[in-house]
């Protein structure tokens, strides 16, 4: 339930079209629903402007499904990450509306449209192996209501591929750039451009990445101005960031 529909709530209690008593139902369960394993914030969207979303590592396909089942009733947009194909195919036998993005291992359940403004962000990897994480960001923005151009593969090993899409990434609003190894891709974006970039390292590489903490301090140490990074293999907190500056 969104601002939207707590007024049309309002009005409708007001012009006799539901009962005080049925109003008290429908508002029963805020500003959350305990069902025991889980306190589903109801009230998320009201405040921040989406609801909450589902991390489904650690969670049995049991709460999965039970959370997404309460947020059903509510009407809820619904996106869950770290999700499994097992997972999808429980969330899927109870809503056939449910789409899973294999890649970025996302459930989505969407039940009202959102506003997409005309600008854009942009999405950037420094090699293949990092896209299952950029797919994360990419899908999430895109979920929240955005337009996302992908641009895959462009890292310093090859610096020429990233002035070939430079223009592109210059037009976006703000750019999410995610790379392994050393993590250098994000500081030489952030000197080319005069938008916002969002670093996210990745656990790609070998021994001495440690597992992203290369990447991380490296992006963390940028000498390129207006670089924010986000954790290792983050993707889905550059894209819901990204969204929210994009909708600034």
């Amino acid at each position: 339930m969104d601002e939207k529909d707590i007024r049309k709530l309002l009005e409708d209690i007001k012009n006799d079209k539901i009962s005080i008593e049925d109003g008290l139902k429908e508002i029963a369960n805020y500003p959350f629903k305990d069902i025991g394993y889980a306190m589903i914030d109801n009230h998320r969207e009201i405040r921040v402007g989406y609801p909450e979303v589902i991390y489904c590592k650690g969670k049995t396909v049991e709460q999965v499904t039970g959370i997404v089942q309460c947020m059903l009733e509510r009407n809820c947009n619904i996106l869950a990450t770290r999700a499994d194909e097992e997972m999808y195919n429980a969330v899927y036998n109870i809503c056939k509306d449910a789409q899973y993005n294999k890649t970025a291992r996302i459930i989505t359940i969407k039940r009202k449209d959102i506003s997409i403004p005309e600008s854009f962000i942009a999405v950037v990897t420094a090699g293949t192996s990092d896209i299952p994480v950029a797919e994360e960001a990419a899908a999430t923005a895109e979920f929240l209501g955005n337009r996302v151009e992908r641009i895959f593969d462009v890292g310093v090993a090859g610096i020429h591929r990233l002035f070939s899409r430079i223009d592109i990434i210059r037009a976006a609003k703000v750019v999410v750039v995610v790379a392994g190894m050393e993590g250098a891709l994000a500081s030489v974006v952030a000197g080319l451009i005069d938008k916002p970039v969002i670093a996210v390292p990745t656990s790609v590489g070998y021994g001495a990445n440690f597992g992203g903490l290369s990447a991380l301090l490296t992006m963390l140490n940028s000498c390129a101005s207006g670089v924010s990074v986000v954790n290792i293999d983050n993707g889905f907190g550059a894209g819901y960031l990204s969204s929210m500056i994009n909708k600034l």
